[in-house]
């Protein structure tokens, strides 16, 4: 396994950590900040306003679901435009392709980016 590389069951290992250090938070982190229930959009008097809660798993799965649609979409155009197909345009092909790669390489610097915080918050000293 390369220094880059994260296997499955360290990604497992990660999330488990995550889900119990967010049960185990405090319940006092939700209650409004004391000085604050003037400034608007902080509270609106009925008490803080809480963000909708997001799953980070469902969330990254259907970022990598969009990605993978990409490049279907594009595999299949240039497969139906090599085909001989004339409803498919050369430009169509291409722009498919274009957005393909695009969106991959984005998704490559979004896994960088989980790997560098992940090795910075293991190498924090507590």
């Amino acid at each position: 396994m390369s220094v880059g590389a994260i296997d499955s069951g360290r990604i497992q290992a990660m999330l488990a950590q995550l889900k119990a250090a967010s049960s185990a938070a405090p319940a006092n982190l939700a209650a409004p900040i004391q000085g604050l229930d003037g400034i608007k959009g902080i509270t609106n008097g009925d008490g803080p306003k809480t963000a909708p809660s997001i799953d980070f798993a469902t969330a990254l799965r259907s970022s990598l679901d969009q990605v993978n649609q990409h490049q279907a979409k594009a595999v299949e155009l240039g497969k139906n435009f090599a085909l001989g197909d004339d409803s498919v345009n050369l430009s169509d092909v291409m722009v498919a392709t274009q957005k393909a790669s695009l969106s991959f390489q984005a998704t490559v610097q979004v896994r960088n980016k989980l790997v560098s915080a992940y090795h910075d918050i293991m190498n924090m000293q507590v």
